[in-house]
């Protein structure tokens, strides 16, 4: 476990942001189910994707990967067992639905943070369809038996829209058509349209009317060649950088993807930030941040990040409309205001967001992130605004969805520097060597990870 200091800087470069992650869990599970060869290429391999990947080799699929390019074949499935999800909320929702297309015993575990995240919604939508599910009061683990039969299935969309995309993917695999009606609010929409949308690239026949999915039964899916995009979620946290201290970009990005989180582009802009888009690049640079109010419900994992860049703006910023954040990796409203409380800001936490009263600096200090690493990157960011450096525990979570975070931020001036290293397997610290990155050497970088054994200067 790495502790570390950040401690701001002009940031100025380029960035090429991780792929993203919600993609490839879906292709995995996509390519795994279809019935052939697949190749999925610019996968993100994160602590979450393996997980998915470690969970579609347990129900039979065959992956193998050579320079970048997986080749996943499947078709050839059966009852998975027992699977450990570890971190991963993606995997073990989608795996729950796709476990309920076999006649089997499945069961879905994953670590002390996994464990505390609700699936009853999920597993009450697929005992309708006929499959039986059992769980720790609606808390993993859970133990998933089919058959699924398809048919008219409702949900409560107002916790997560992974339960929805766990119902519509194993769809195409069930006998009968599939209809899903999703009852009350649709958190996280845009990432249902990610799921039709790549759904239909795979072959399946799905669509959806307002609030109604229907997908047709007994066509399973086809192999196909997938190039997974650039992360906008990812990208946020250079992009906010650039807003608070210097010129950021990011390169790679397709403004045209049905991503949700590319809404950042938006919200810098309303924030009153410098925001140019050219082609696959976006630049932001540092301009006089404005407090407003944004409607995160569609777009929850901005919200760590966009708390930092309204951290200090002129005036009050109230962040709204996704109580869906107190069952991410943390209860992330309160894991997000205690962050930005604990490094000299002013926020307040609601129901379903924040009040954040914009300070012209903040002071720094240490944090807790609870592991998640959204909370640990904002924090990261937010040392560009402080006086002092911000300090933390687990660097390494950041590997959930941004390997080589670190690396990337000191590529273009983020002043880093490692405080102490216990080695696993060791069962004594010892002092890993510390860097401080040089703002002057940093600004003509293009962003690639640097060495991940951080060295003194």
């Amino acid at each position: 476990m790495t502790s570390m200091a950040f401690k701001g800087g002009r940031l100025e470069g380029k960035v090429s942001p991780p792929p993203s992650k919600s993609h490839t869990h879906r292709a995995f599970f996509l390519a795994s189910m279809a019935d052939g060869t697949s190749k999925v290429t610019n996968a993100l391999l994160s602590a979450d994707t393996k997980a998915t990947l470690a969970a579609c080799r347990a129900m039979g699929a065959e992956t193998s990967e050579q320079d970048g390019v997986w080749t996943i074949g499947g078709g050839d499935l059966h009852t998975p067992g027992h699977v450990d999800a570890e971190n991963s909320g993606t995997t073990m929702r989608i795996f729950a639905g796709i476990c309920s297309m076999f006649d089997g015993e499945s069961t879905i575990t994953g670590d002390e943070s996994l464990r505390k995240r609700p699936m009853g919604p999920l597993l009450a939508a697929l005992e309708s369809t006929g499959a039986v599910c059992t769980s720790n009061g609606g808390l993993p683990p859970v133990t998933v038996k089919g058959p699924n039969h398809g048919g008219k299935v409702s949900i409560d969309g107002g916790v997560s829209s992974q339960f929805i995309t766990s119902l519509l993917m194993v769809s195409p695999m069930l006998e009968n058509d599939s209809e899903v009606t999703v009852e009350g609010s649709m958190v996280s929409a845009p990432y249902l349209d990610v799921t039709v949308h790549m759904m239909r690239l795979f072959g399946a026949s799905a669509e959806r009317d307002g609030n109604v999915f229907r997908i047709k039964g007994g066509t399973g899916y086809r192999p196909h060649d997938y190039m997974v995009p650039a992360d906008f979620s990812s990208a946020a946290f250079p992009l906010v950088a650039g807003a608070l201290g210097g010129r950021v970009t990011v390169t790679g990005m397709d403004m045209d993807d049905p991503q949700g989180d590319k809404a950042i582009v938006d919200i810098l802009r309303k924030a009153g930030a410098d925001v140019s888009v050219d082609g696959t690049e976006i630049t932001v640079s540092k301009s006089i941040i404005r407090g407003c109010d944004v409607d995160m419900g569609n777009v929850p994992d901005l919200f760590p990040i966009v708390a930092v860049l309204l951290s200090t703006a002129e005036g009050d910023s109230r962040l709204y409309g996704a109580p869906q954040l107190k069952f991410k990796e943390s209860n992330r409203i309160e894991t997000v205001v205690n962050m930005i409380n604990a490094i000299g800001g002013d926020a307040v936490a609601t129901d379903d967001g924040c009040i954040i009263h914009g300070k012209p600096r903040l002071r720094g200090g240490a944090i807790v992130h609870k592991g998640d690493h959204r909370i640990m990157m904002s924090a990261a960011v937010a040392s560009i605004v402080c006086d002092g450096p911000v300090t933390m525990d687990d660097v390494e979570c950041c590997a959930v969805s941004y390997p080589g975070f670190p690396e990337a931020m000191a590529a273009i001036g983020m002043s880093e520097e490692v405080l102490r290293c216990t080695r696993p397997g060791r069962g004594s610290d010892s002092h890993c060597s510390a860097r401080a990155t040089a703002p002057a050497s940093a600004a003509s970088s293009k962003g690639s990870p640097r060495d991940s054994r951080w060295t003194r200067r």
